[in-house]
């Protein structure tokens, strides 16, 4: 049975981030960014003096103000409109609020009462073919420390399809590189903890295996972190490199390979995961590689193989030897 909440909507926040956190099992970012996306919301509660309304006394008309006052701000970034897929994150959160309104019996406006915008523009997914991702490969020179690490960094992120943070979060003790080598095994497998705690296999290719090999046999130093800079000693207890290190790394042999300059580590992810559909494998299957829990997100690949499926069809569709009854005698 649900019941009315003596409290304002406001004073539920820090509980709804507890529950992301401890119930949901979101990342820190995730309800960070859950905190970030109630803020304009919160402000037009004040604005409109509604700051002690209570989670039953919000109304579709409540919703409908709130969007009006979302299209009319501004953009910190270019002084225009918020976008509506900004407008969308906005809505996404207060949305996710009154499921956990819901969730705890707590009378509220339901959930699916919250639309979305339709956002004008349909998402690209942006990502390198195979002759752009050899180039960028083989860019660093491997007669350094630095280049053995930045070649092995692009073979784990293009053969696995890490995110750049879960890259930046490997040990090198998860590489057991004599067990690899005695065994003449040509594939690695690692368990992965990525967003929300979601637990998947990533698998490395042999010559992502083979890349890592030169690097981490050739590394003379103890540091636990997989990947670690070798400038001189910043004083921390370890060198490993950050996301935006990496995120740098890539940048250079991007430029260096002279391939289009908005290419990041995430561009490598959609590339592993194109390169896949591309070869016939499924989206459920790639959901699983990517680690995405909802199917949803991992269909925003499906317009980019629909010329391959269109191509594949007009070529191998038997449709086309079939007599049609013009040509029947």
């Amino acid at each position: 049975m649900m019941n009315e909440s003596p409290r304002p909507i406001i004073s539920h926040f820090t509980n709804f981030f507890d529950y992301c956190d401890v119930v949901k099992g979101l990342s820190s970012k995730s309800v960070e960014n859950y905190g970030r996306f109630l803020i304009p919301f919160k402000n037009w509660l004040i604005k409109e003096k509604l700051e002690n309304l209570k989670p039953h006394e919000l109304t579709s008309e409540h919703i409908y103000q709130y969007r009006l006052y979302l299209s009319r701000q501004l953009s910190a970034k270019d002084g225009k409109n918020l976008k509506k897929s900004t407008q969308n994150y906005y809505l996404i959160a207060l949305r996710s609020l009154l499921i956990y309104f819901t969730k705890n019996d707590i009378l509220s406006l339901p959930a699916d009462k919250i639309s979305l915008a339709k956002d004008e523009k349909v998402k690209k997914v942006k990502f390198l073919n195979l002759d752009q991702l050899e180039k960028l490969l083989l860019s660093p020179a491997t007669d350094t420390m630095s280049g053995l690490r930045d070649r092995a960094i692009l073979e784990v992120l293009f053969s696995t399809g890490l995110r750049v943070g879960e890259l930046a979060s490997l040990n090198r003790d998860q590489i057991n590189l004599p067990y690899i080598k005695k065994n003449a095994i040509k594939e690695l497998e690692l368990p992965i903890t990525g967003k929300g705690g979601y637990i998947r296999t990533v698998y490395f290719s042999q010559r992502a295996i083979s890349a890592l090999d030169k690097y981490i046999t050739n590394r003379a130093d103890l540091d636990k972190a997989l990947f670690v800079n070798f400038k001189k000693d910043n004083g921390q207890d370890t060198k490993r490199l950050t996301i935006r290190s990496i995120e740098r790394i890539i940048k250079k042999y991007v430029w260096l390979a002279g391939l289009p300059v908005d290419t990041t580590p995430h561009t490598l992810r959609h590339s592993f995961a194109t390169d896949l559909l591309e070869q016939g494998v499924d989206l459920r299957t790639i959901q699983e590689f990517l680690g995405h829990r909802n199917i949803v997100t991992t269909q925003i690949y499906t317009h980019v193989t629909n010329k391959h499926l269109k191509d594949v069809h007009m070529s191998f569709h038997s449709g086309k030897k079939l007599k049609s009854k013009n040509n029947e005698k």
